[in-house]
């Protein structure tokens, strides 16, 4: 379950950005237990002192919750898991959107854009 780190990021923010994301897919249902701290930061080839920062901010966020002796595991509160989809949606809105003014496309251009974006959405 390797992953590609972007080197411009923090990578501890990356993970709890990646964890949430296999939450918000499904890969994680609420409730479910987390790998090890250990285990997470060999899959993901990472310090496991990198990993436990990111478990410690997912837990701050009440993302995670962990239990003394039984390990960290996935909000049970689906209505969280929906809000998290909405925010990261936001944030891949707003990267795409900064990404587009950078090219200084025309307003058909981007219409054209958005268009082949959807179709590529809704053939996936």
């Amino acid at each position: 379950m390797s992953f590609e780190f972007d080197p411009n990021r923090p990578i501890y923010l990356q993970i709890v950005e990646e964890v949430k994301k296999r939450a918000v897919r499904g890969q994680y249902s609420p409730g479910t237990q987390l790998p090890s701290v250990r285990d997470m930061a060999r899959d993901m080839s990472v310090n496991p002192n990198t990993m436990s920062r990111a478990y410690m901010e997912l837990e701050r966020d009440g993302f995670i919750a962990t239990r003394r002796g039984q390990g960290s595991f996935i909000t049970e509160e689906q209505n969280r898991i929906e809000a998290e989809r909405h925010g990261l949606a936001d944030i891949a809105r707003g990267r795409f959107v900064d990404a587009i003014r950078e090219l200084d496309l025309a307003a058909g251009q981007v219409n054209k854009l958005l268009r082949d974006i959807r179709e590529a959405v809704d053939h996936d």
